[in-house]
């Protein structure tokens, strides 16, 4: 009975940490946006995380007769990067980004992370 008990706690052990990889460390999709760069801001209590906001180019509508600018909120995890896009706010820009399931706390408040930049207009 122990070997049963001891064999059924290493597989929901298992389960649980592919589970866990899989929502959080797992890359469901990357990409690329272009858009003007509005900001990218240092903060939070405990884990401080680059986010920032790039406004995409052409207007979104989200119900009839209303007219609003598409925004992509994201989280930077390489400091250098994030000093880079810092100087270069208000200018257009192309990023390229990786999609997670979740958020980590200490990867930032976005499931959506800034990993390059593909080009700066000038």
């Amino acid at each position: 009975m122990k070997r049963v008990l001891g064999i059924l706690g290493v597989v929901v052990a298992v389960v649980l940490v592919l589970i866990f990889f899989g929502r959080y460390y797992f890359v469901f999709g990357s990409g690329m946006k272009a858009g003007t760069l509005n900001y990218v801001v240092y903060k939070g209590y405990v884990f401080k995380t680059y986010e920032g906001e790039m406004i995409l180019t052409g207007l979104q509508s989200k119900g009839p007769a209303s007219m609003s600018s598409n925004e992509f909120l994201f989280s930077i995890t390489n400091k250098d990067l994030a000093m880079k896009l810092m100087v270069n706010a208000g200018k257009e820009m192309v990023l390229h980004y990786s999609e997670y399931n979740g958020a980590l706390p200490w990867r930032g408040y976005s499931k959506f992370v800034v990993d390059s930049i593909v080009s700066i207009a000038r």
